[in-house]
C-alpha cells in the first residue's frame, strides 16, 4: 500500500507504492516543525473530508445524480495531554440544490464514511450540509 520514510527534521516522504505518488508532511509549527506542508493530522482530518466527497460519488454515479461542484471547508481542532485531534468541523458547499429524498441520502452517506466510522468516537465530528452555494466560476 505505501512506504514511508523518515527525511529528518520532522519530515516524512509517504509514497502511495501503485502509483508512486507522493505525500510529504512536516510537523506543525505549534509543535517544533516547519509547517511547510500537511502535518500527519491534518491528513487525518483530510482524508474525513475526500472520504466523505468519495462515497456520495459512488452513490451519485449508481443513482445518476448529478452533484456538480462540491467543495469541503475543513477545520481541525487540537487538544493538549494527550495532544491529539479533539474536533473536525467539516462544512460541505454544493453547487447544486437537491430535493430533499437526495439531500437525506448524500447526507446519510456522508455522514457513514468509513473514514467517518473509522475516528475515535472521542474525535467530535461537526459536519454540515449547503447547499446552492459553490459556482463553477
Amino acid at each position: 500500500m505505501s512506504e514511508i520514510i523518515y527525511m529528518g527534521e520532522l519530515r516524512t516522504k509517504a509514497t502511495h507504492l501503485r502509483s508512486g505518488e507522493v505525500i510529504i508532511t512536516d510537523a506543525p509549527v505549534d509543535n517544533q516543525g516547519k509547517g511547510a506542508s500537511f502535518s500527519p493530522t491534518d491528513l487525518a482530518a483530510t482524508s474525513l473530508g475526500s472520504c466523505m466527497l468519495t462515497v456520495m460519488g459512488i452513490v451519485a454515479q449508481s443513482r445518476n445524480i448529478d452533484l456538480g461542484i462540491i467543495k469541503v471547508d475543513l477545520f481541525k481542532v487540537m487538544a493538549a495531554s494527550p495532544r491529539r485531534i479533539s474536533e473536525i468541523h467539516v462544512n460541505l458547499l454544493f453547487e447544486n440544490i437537491f430535493d430533499e429524498h437526495t439531500k437525506r441520502i448524500l447526507e446519510q452517506t456522508a455522514l457513514n464514511c468509513p473514514v467517518a466510522k473509522s475516528l475515535h468516537p472521542g474525535i467530535v465530528q461537526k459536519v454540515t450540509f449547503d447547499y446552492g452555494i459553490v459556482s463553477r466560476t
